[in-house]
């Protein structure tokens, strides 16, 4: 038996930019991917059948046997993971009129359709509640509930290694990996539980109310501010005030400045003193720019931020207005504030800005890899030279 998480074009693009360089089954909502989190659920490995210039960098098996296959937005619990199991070969399960799993012996290939394997199977209907990452927005919305669902998962059973007796803990619901270090610092549980990654760092004077999910490696610096509801992913640094965000991992926001109901992919950086707005003057609705629908799409949100793809910069003082989305590889100067819909790969930020040259966009990924003793490969590369090509009729 081998279980997929699967993409499908029809959904998958109201996920840009974050999706753009990754499958939707690697976004990050709580403490782990979506991927990750199926993993600790079913407890064996699961594989992933996403957009072909995708597929080189994540992991597929070729399978001519029995396959789950499921819906790679979906997120897992209990129940639901008890009902996929019990499926068998030639049922699927929906939700609503949404597919979410099928199972199958006809195996399964790396482009498959999956909702053709599903034609004449026998329907299940799953009727419990189900979360599911249809815009965006919606990661931010469900990451508090997300982080004590991954709190549980990833403490059970297990004993939290120690803090240091300068630190004030409110409340007891805080777990503390090997090498995870803290000092001086204020963590209120009462308002969700704490997770502090591997080696992870807290340092002076910082104060954090969960629920909160410090990846491996991070750092939180000197005075930081964190309200609930935020994830910072692995290999970061961050400072100042973050509120209801989720920083993918390997990104830095080290300075002073407001995040706020916001979702930052791989590889960024904010300037000092770079913040964003999640709260319209008029307190209207937010609408954010929808790749799918190539338009602005109403979020239903009074308070909404902004959203920023990989390997994206921008420069000091730089202020987002509320809504922003900022696409991949896009580097942002010399504007106060830019536009609220920043394609992908552009040089400047504002009204009919450059395109950032993508040899050089590429040389500088390189060296931000290297700081992190990371190697950017040929699966890395390739995946940045096409979707430059993908996002041509965004940049207009």
């Amino acid at each position: 038996m081998h279980i997929y998480l699967y993409d499908n074009a029809s959904w998958r693009n109201h996920l840009y930019p974050l999706a753009l360089t990754r499958p939707v089954s690697d976004l990050r909502i709580g403490a782990l991917t979506i991927r990750e989190k199926w993993v600790k659920w079913m407890g064996e490995q699961v594989f992933v059948v996403t957009s072909e210039y995708l597929q080189g960098k994540y992991p597929f098996h070729q399978n001519g046997g029995e396959s789950i296959c499921i819906r790679g937005n979906v997120l897992p619990d209990a129940a639901l993971c008890d009902t996929v199991r019990e499926l068998g070969p030639g049922q699927s399960l929906y939700y609503h009129d949404l597919l979410i799993a099928v199972h199958t012996e006809e195996g399964v290939n790396a482009h498959q359709v999956v909702e053709d394997l599903a034609k004449g199977t026998e329907a299940k209907h799953y009727k419990k509640p189900l979360s599911i990452i249809h815009f965006p927005e919606f990661i931010f919305l469900q990451n508090g509930a997300e982080i004590a669902k991954d709190f549980e998962l990833l403490t059970r059973g297990r004993t939290s290694a120690s803090l240091s007796s300068s630190n004030t803990v409110i409340g007891d619901r805080i777990f503390v990996e090997e090498g995870a270090v803290a000092e001086c610092a204020t963590f209120n549980t009462k308002t969700g539980p704490i997770y502090l990654g591997r080696n992870s760092e807290v340092w002076e004077g910082a104060y954090i109310r969960g629920p909160f999910a410090l990846g491996e490696g991070s750092q939180v610096k000197m005075g930081a501010k964190i309200y609930s509801n935020v994830t910072v992913g692995p290999g970061s640094r961050v400072g100042g005030e973050l509120n209801t965000s989720v920083i993918w991992g390997n990104s830095s926001k080290g300075h002073e400045g407001y995040m706020g109901n916001a979702v930052i992919g791989e590889w960024c950086n904010w300037g000092a003193g770079t913040s964003n707005s999640n709260l319209k003057n008029n307190y209207r609705q937010v609408r954010l720019y929808d790749y799918h629908d190539e338009g602005y799409r109403n979020t239903g949100l009074q308070f909404c931020g902004m959203l920023m793809g990989d390997h994206a910069k921008c420069a000091i003082n730089t202020a987002f207005n509320t809504g922003t989305v900022v696409g991949v590889g896009a580097s942002i100067f010399n504007q106060s504030t830019p536009l609220k819909f920043v394609p992908d790969f552009t040089w400047g930020g504002e009204e009919n800005s450059a395109t950032y040259e993508l040899e050089k966009m590429i040389d500088t990924a390189k060296l931000v890899f290297a700081r992190r003793n990371r190697t950017f490969d040929t699966s890395e590369e390739n995946i940045l030279r096409y979707v430059f090509g993908l996002t041509v009729k965004y940049r207009g």
